[in-house]
């Protein structure tokens, strides 16, 4: 009882001490160790910091796993836009990774399947942000000719299936509607309203239909037709005994048909669009993906990212998500989660599209999807967007000769980097660095100590 008492102590006044299990065939022995502190490098960067702002560290050896350096990493704080890793990384895991999709299709009465006049056609997706009205072969107007091509010539309606999404439970603080099914070009013009972009996706698709050849008779879109699972009415023999239900469904009681379908790109590219400039809306509509199957709610598509953070071995007590850019002050996370999140994409096998390899052999070709999507330190691009290869990290760290990709996040009094450098010892290092203080504080001071602080931990691991 008094050893499990000092025991208890001893982790207690350890704070991130790590306890070690007995080896086979030990006698039994309980090693403490704590992870270590902050290096004199890093120690003397933060010593540029004001007074008044609260910083975490964590950095880990993704080769070693070693803990390099740490200061308060399981205390969570506003992260602002590294919550964007948090998005990135779940929507990469519900696709299966780089070589995953998104589709939409079209679909039919199943009673009229087949048949070249028909009293509607649905538009089903998954949400995400990369479906064209008429660009490539993930667009509307590669449906519409699927359609024609497969014989259709006359459509009484089009409908938006939008009835397993709830666009009134989601408080997105950008002014432009989450809805089941979205448009790319509604990017820089979106719509107003759930009811706006329902129109605007029926307009869309109208057109192509009809360019394609297909005569569609209303103009007016309409929602898709709701739908319930057939329940076989009971039967009984000439004796009023119970009989089997009914095996075969009635046509008119099935599911709709599809005659069109389409599959997005690698979502590698759309992350990429999102995390290299820091795109918050982009990032709310991946958020909006998760939602599908997760009952349509914010709620829902949070609770997918917060399964996803438990299944990499997140600690999950301080987290708190808000929405999938950043902008929330809700919003928590620790070094220790966002490590974790970096930790595991750069383990999984995720190569871009056309690479092959095992993980480290991909980074360091420049092939893992994750890290490819992140912005890259000292590219030197300086325009406004921040669309190229730097994204945000463009004009940090330049001629510091350092392999740096990381995830910024900046929001008033707060300021963070996340990502990934490699050490002079040729380990690929995964860092996360968070500092908030009071809204008056000067962000460019913080940024400027966080790349002293990447230096820092580059030369000394």
């Amino acid at each position: 009882m008094r050893r499990a008492f000092l025991i208890a102590a001893l982790l207690g006044l350890t704070g991130a001490a790590q306890v070690a299990a007995p080896a086979a065939g030990s006698a039994g022995t309980l090693h403490l160790s704590r992870e270590p502190g902050l290096s004199a490098g890093v120690r003397a960067a933060l010593r540029g910091l004001p007074g008044d702002v609260e910083t975490v560290v964590l950095v880990q050896d993704l080769s070693t796993r070693a803990v390099l350096e740490a200061q308060q990493p399981d205390r969570a704080l506003i992260p602002a836009s590294t919550t964007k890793l948090v998005t990135a990384a779940s929507v990469l895991d519900e696709r299966g990774g780089a070589g995953g999709w998104w589709s939409a299709e079209l679909t039919v009465p199943a009673a009229q399947a087949g048949r070249a006049s028909v009293k509607a056609v649905t538009l089903r997706g998954s949400g995400d942000p990369t479906l064209s009205v008429a660009e490539g072969g993930y667009s509307l107007r590669a449906l519409a000719r699927q359609a024609y091509a497969r014989g259709l010539r006359e459509v009484g309606e089009v409908r938006v299936d939008d009835l397993g999404f709830d666009s009134a439970a989601w408080e997105v603080p950008l002014g432009a509607p989450m809805t089941a099914l979205r448009l790319a070009e509604w990017h820089d013009d979106p719509p107003v309203s759930a009811q706006a972009a329902r129109e605007r996706l029926g307009a869309a698709l109208t057109a192509q239909l009809r360019a394609a050849g297909v005569r569609v008779r209303r103009d007016m879109p309409a929602r898709a037709a709701s739908w319930q699972a057939w329940v076989p009415p009971a039967r009984t023999d000439e004796r009023g005994r119970a009989l089997p239900p009914e095996p075969v469904t009635p046509v008119a009681a099935r599911p709709e048909q599809g005659i069109a379908s389409v599959r997005s790109a690698s979502p590698f590219r759309v992350l990429a669009a999102t995390l290299r400039p820091s795109d918050n809306l982009r990032a709310e509509e991946l958020l909006g993906t998760l939602a599908h199957g997760a009952n349509g709610t914010l709620r829902g598509a949070l609770a997918r990212e917060r399964a996803y953070l438990r299944r990499v071995g997140a600690d999950l007590s301080e987290v708190e998500l808000r929405d999938g850019s950043g902008l929330s002050r809700e919003n928590r996370l620790s070094p220790r989660v966002l490590v974790a999140v970096l930790r595991e994409q750069f383990d999984l096998p995720a190569p871009l599209p056309g690479k092959a390899g095992l993980p480290e052999a991909l980074y360091r070709a420049r092939g893992n999807a994750f890290a490819e999507a992140l912005p890259q330190a000292g590219t030197g691009e300086n325009v406004p967007e921040h669309d190229g290869r730097g994204g945000t990290m463009a004009l940090r760290l330049r001629g510091a000769s350092l392999d740096v990709r990381a995830k910024t996040g900046t929001l008033p009094g707060v300021s963070a980097l996340a990502g990934y450098v490699t050490g002079r010892s040729g380990h690929v290092l995964a860092f996360a660095v968070i500092m908030n203080g009071p809204e008056s504080s000067p962000i460019l001071t913080l940024r400027a100590v966080q790349d002293d602080v990447v230096r820092a931990v580059a030369a000394t691991h």
